[in-house]
C-alpha cells in the first residue's frame, strides 16, 4: 500500500521506557523502577541506561550509572509514575512525559532538563483527560501533513501535527488523537472532534497494547508492532498503518487466484503455501449493495462504543448467514476444520444510505494452550467498523495474525494458539457465507521464510 504522507514506526514493548539518540549519536534509555526503600516504599521512579561500548556497533551490553534513579515523583500523592517517552529537544532543553492518573484523571506529566539528567516538573501537564483512568505508556510524535518523509520528536516547525497515544489501564488498548504542540504553553490539544478517550481511535483493534513508537533515521520513517508502518491519511484526521517493505523480502512460494466465484456455502483452499506462517493479498468485489442487510442502529444504542463492533462481531458471527458476507478467510484450520481462526468482513446498509463494513478476527473456534493465563487473556473475538472496503492484507505468523484494511485504516491483531493447525498441518480457506456472489477479484498468497537475526 502506498501513502502519500510522513510515517511514524511503533514497535509493541513491555512499556516501561523509551529511547532517546542524543547529540554524536548516543542513545540513552529511560525506563521505569521500583523503589523499596524509605521514605517512598513502592514508588515508581525513573531510571537511565547507557551502552557500556559506544563502539560495538550492535549495544549488546548496557550499564545503570550509580545516580539512578534520576527521577522520582514530584507530584504529591503520585504512585501511578511510569512510562517514560522518548524525549524530544525544545528552545535548548530536553523534555519528555510520563504517564499518571489522579482519581479517574489520566494525566502526562511534563518534565524539563537541560542535561538529561536532571528534571524538573512543568507546572502543569502535557496534556490529560477525565473518566479515563490511568494513562501508560504515552507516547508523543510528529507527523508531517505534505510529506512522506519521517519525522524525530524535536521537530516542531513546519507542516505537522502530533500525534498523541495513550494506553487505557481499564480497557487494555491503545488510543490516540492528532493535534497541535503549542510549544509557547507547553501544551497538547487535540483537533476539533477528535474523541479522547474509551470511544477514541486506535492503532489497532485487537490484542495490541502498550505500543512504542520509533523513529527509523536511515529510511526517514516511523513503525508499528510487530511489522507495521503508518503515516497520516490525506484527511488529517486518521493514521494509515501497513507493513514495512522489508516484509517482502521474506516471501517464498507463492499461489494466485483470480476472478474466482463464491457462492454461499463456498470454501476453497489455497494450497502449495505454508499456512502457518504466510503472506495473503486479497481483493473481494460484489456486483452491488441491494443485498446488503440493513445496520441494526440499536446497535448503537445497546453496546458501549469501545466494544461496539467487536459486540456486532459476536452477533453477527461467521455462520450467520447475511446478504453481503460474512466473506473472507479461514486462517490456522486443520484438516477437518475442528478448529480454525476466520478472518471476515461482513457489509451493511445504513438509514443514510450509506454502508458500514465490519471486520471481524474471530478466536473463539481455535483451540488453545492448557495455560489458564493464555486462555483468558487472548481466546476473543475482536471487530472495527469503516465505512469503505479496499483491499486486504493478512499475516500470519504462527500463534499471531495481522489483518490490514480499508486502505490502512483497520488494522486487527490477533494472537492464537492452535493444537491442531501447526506447522504442514495448517490450511487456508476462502469462504463466503452471504447469500450474495463474491468475487475473488485477486488473490497472492506466499510462503514466508523466517528472518535472518544479527
Amino acid at each position: 500500500m502506498q501513502s502519500n504522507h510522513q510515517s511514524h514506526l511503533i514497535s509493541s514493548v513491555v512499556g516501561l521506557g523509551s529511547t532517546t539518540i542524543l547529540p554524536d549519536e548516543k542513545p540513552v534509555i529511560l525506563y521505569t523502577g521500583i523503589i523499596n526503600d524509605n521514605p517512598l516504599p513502592g514508588y515508581q521512579v525513573q531510571n537511565y541506561a547507557i551502552p557500556e561500548n559506544y563502539s560495538n556497533p550492535y549495544l549488546t551490553k548496557w550499564i545503570k550509572p550509580d545516580d539512578n534513579p534520576i527521577l522520582i515523583p514530584t507530584v504529591e500523592d503520585v504512585t501511578e509514575f511510569r512510562d517514560p517517552t522518548t524525549a524530544w529537544m525544545l528552545n535548548g532543553q530536553w523534555e519528555m512525559t510520563i504517564g499518571s492518573v489522579k482519581d479517574m484523571l489520566g494525566i502526562s506529566y511534563l518534565y524539563r532538563s537541560p542535561d538529561f539528567i536532571t528534571w524538573t516538573l512543568v507546572d502543569h501537564p502535557l496534556h490529560q483527560q477525565d473518566n479515563v483512568g490511568m494513562w501508560e505508556c504515552p507516547d508523543f510524535y510528529p507527523v508531517s501533513t505534505t510529506r512522506e518523509e519521517g519525522l524525530g520528536t524535536s521537530v516542531i516547525d513546519g507542516d505537522i501535527k502530533h500525534v498523541f497515544k495513550v494506553s487505557l489501564d481499564l480497557t487494555r488498548y491503545d488510543y490516540y488523537t492528532i493535534g497541535k504542540y503549542d510549544t509557547e504553553q507547553d501544551l497538547y490539544i487535540p483537533d476539533e472532534g477528535m474523541i479522547d478517550g474509551w470511544a477514541g481511535l486506535r492503532y489497532d483493534w485487537g490484542n495490541f497494547y502498550a505500543s512504542k513508537s520509533f523513529y527509523d533515521p536511515s529510511k526517514t520513517r516511523p513503525l508499528k508492532d510487530p511489522q507495521g508502518q503508518l503515516g497520516l491519511d490525506q484527511s488529517g484526521k486518521q493514521l494509515l498503518l501497513w507493513p514495512v517493505a522489508e516484509i517482502e523480502t521474506l516471501r517464498d512460494q507463492n499461489q494466485q487466484l483470480s476472478n474466482v466465484e463464491l457462492r454461499q456455502g463456498d470454501r476453497v483452499e489455497v494450497e502449495g503455501i505454508t499456512a502457518a506462517q504466510a503472506d495473503v493479498d486479497v481483493v473481494f468485489t460484489f456486483p452491488g449493495l441491494d443485498k446488503a442487510e440493513m445496520y441494526d442502529t440499536k446497535w448503537d444504542e445497546t453496546f458501549p462504543p469501545e466494544k461496539l463492533a467487536r459486540r456486532i462481531c459476536q452477533v453477527m458471527g461467521t455462520t450467520v448467514q447475511g446478504g453481503l458476507g460474512p466473506f473472507g478467510l479461514l486462517t490456522l484450520t486443520s484438516q477437518n476444520l475442528e478448529e480454525y481462526t476466520p478472518i471476515f468482513f461482513r457489509v451493511f446498509n445504513t438509514p443514510d444510505t450509506k454502508h458500514k463494513v465490519l471486520m471481524c478476527s474471530d478466536a473463539m473456534p481455535q483451540s488453545l494452550s492448557p495455560y489458564v493465563f493464555v486462555r483468558d487473556t487472548f481466546k476473543r473475538l475482536c471487530g472495527c467498523r469503516f465505512s469503505r472496503q479496499q483491499d486486504f492484507t493478512q499475516k500470519f505468523d504462527h500463534s499471531v495474525e495481522e489483518s490490514f484494511a480499508a486502505g490502512g485504516k483497520t488494522i486487527i491483531t490477533s494472537r492464537v494458539y492452535p493444537t491442531l493447525a501447526l506447522g504442514d498441518n495448517a490450511h487456508l480457506h476462502v469462504f463466503n457465507n452471504g447469500t450474495e456472489i463474491i468475487t475473488i477479484e485477486s488473490l497472492n498468497a506466499w510462503s514466508m521464510k523466517s528472518p535472518q537475526m544479527n
